[in-house]
């Protein structure tokens, strides 16, 4: 059982640890901005700094990265709309989350990356944006950010909330921290059953915690889409091949994807491969690794050549949606390796069948719908990904009906975007004038 006592002694060694690690934080953050100079960039904020043009009194939606950003958009959108007379502030932690909020909600929103969670960063930040109220995206539990909040009674809100059986895990070794940060938030509004009753075993009350659905499942095409999606097929060379996908690759999967490949090539030398690294730092590295597996390579951003390449590597932020219009199979990646999985709900909403390796977690929900009506198949090799691929590739009715299969569990789960609104929007008419 944990007490008040260890609960208050636990948190005082987090904030140590965290002290102690701040010269190691400062120069993990300096050696990634070798790789990818965006972290180099704007980093007073990572320590509370605010920009100027961030206005105070705001309604703070906090997402993580490019996938929570763009899921998020549609809600925090509606309810910009809805309550024009708010200021709304959208930080995230990652420089694509940022493209995500410049490009899908410049305007509506005021952004910045939000605050490590150091309790000096934490305590500049709130003193600088006096947030109103906070919504959390996910699974974004800090401990220090959600006591500042709760010292200045702050509501907070973890919306579209999900917990893996592994992370439920690692929350339960440190319970002293777990359990008192959870009974600060206001409300939690979970993905599914088994999620609500993770946190609730963690220590949420369980009058806070609830079953919203995923906002993920509403996504939608934007008009023109199909249009678009061919004329870019056709100048990509693409109009009369076999095209699949293989998006948001990880190390040590890209290979995979590659050996696949070459076992659909020996049957079908026409197909061709998007193949898509979950991060663009990556492009160079498997730009080359398909060229030393004899393939001819295009980047995305180098437009269309003279001859159709054999591998297009998408390499620009933003354009997934885009380039899963152009295939006719999707492999949605992390997946064969242990890193749990990637939304396989964008090439479901174009229709594709969809595949998958067993490492699934991250999803595990929606990949259950899928699978279970027929529209997402799991492979757990290279051999499988390329059996699986080819049969699809030779065979469109098949193809149709799976992708029909993938799309109609959008349908059927759709609606937490607007449930999700409801609820905040309450919260916010709740708020003190």
């Amino acid at each position: 059982m944990v007490t008040h006592q260890s609960a208050t002694m636990m948190h005082r060694f987090y904030r140590l640890v965290l002290y102690l690690a701040l010269p190691l934080v400062w120069l993990r953050l300096l050696r990634r901005a070798r790789k990818e100079p965006e972290y180099g960039l704007r980093r007073a904020e990572r320590f509370g700094g605010v920009p100027e043009a961030v206005r105070s009194g705001c309604i703070w939606v906090h997402t993580v990265s490019a996938g929570e950003t763009i899921a998020a958009a549609p809600l925090i959108a509606e309810l910009a709309a809805e309550f024009a007379d708010q200021r709304f502030l959208v930080t995230t932690m990652t420089p694509t989350g940022s493209a995500q909020v410049q490009d899908r909600l410049a305007g509506v929103v005021d952004h910045c990356y939000a605050p490590y969670d150091f309790g000096f960063a934490v305590r500049r930040f709130f003193d600088r944006v006096q947030p109103r109220l906070l919504v959390l995206m996910e699974t974004e539990l800090w401990p220090n950010l959600i006591a500042e909040a709760d010292r200045r009674g702050v509501p907070v809100y973890l919306v579209n909330a999900r917990l893996s059986a592994s992370s439920a895990a690692g929350y339960a070794r440190i319970g002293g921290l777990t359990r008192p940060m959870l009974q600060r938030l206001s409300y939690i509004a979970c993905q599914n059953e088994e999620h609500v009753a993770r946190f609730v075993e963690l220590g949420a009350a369980p009058d806070t915690a609830c079953v919203m659905g995923s906002v993920k499942y509403d996504v939608s095409l934007p008009q023109g889409f199909s249009t678009d999606a061919a004329a870019l097929r056709g100048e990509l060379g693409f109009a009369d091949k076999p095209v699949w996908i293989a998006a948001s690759t990880h190390p040590g999967e890209d290979e995979q994807v590659l050996e696949a490949f070459k076992l659909i090539r020996l049957v079908l030398p026409e197909a061709r491969l998007v193949l898509v690294p979950r991060h663009p730092v990556r492009t160079d590295e498997v730009c080359d690794m398909a060229q030393h597996a004899g393939y001819s390579v295009r980047k995305h951003s180098e437009g269309c050549g003279d001859e159709p390449a054999d591998v297009l590597v998408g390499d620009t932020m933003g354009t997934l949606l885009g380039l899963y219009g152009i295939a006719d199979v999707a492999f949605v990646g992390g997946s064969l390796v242990e890193n749990g999985g990637h939304n396989p709900l964008e090439p479901a909403v174009c229709k594709l069948p969809v595949l998958c390796g067993p490492h699934q977690f991250n999803f595990t929900q929606i990949m259950a719908e899928l699978g279970e009506r027929g529209g997402l198949m799991t492979v757990d090799d290279a051999q499988m990904l390329g059996q699986a691929v080819l049969a699809l590739l030779q065979d469109e009715a098949q193809r149709r009906r799976v992708g029909e299969h993938a799309a109609a569990a959008l349908v059927e789960n759709a609606g937490a975007t607007r449930r999700l609104a409801q609820l905040l929007g309450g919260a916010i008419r709740a708020l003190p004038q």
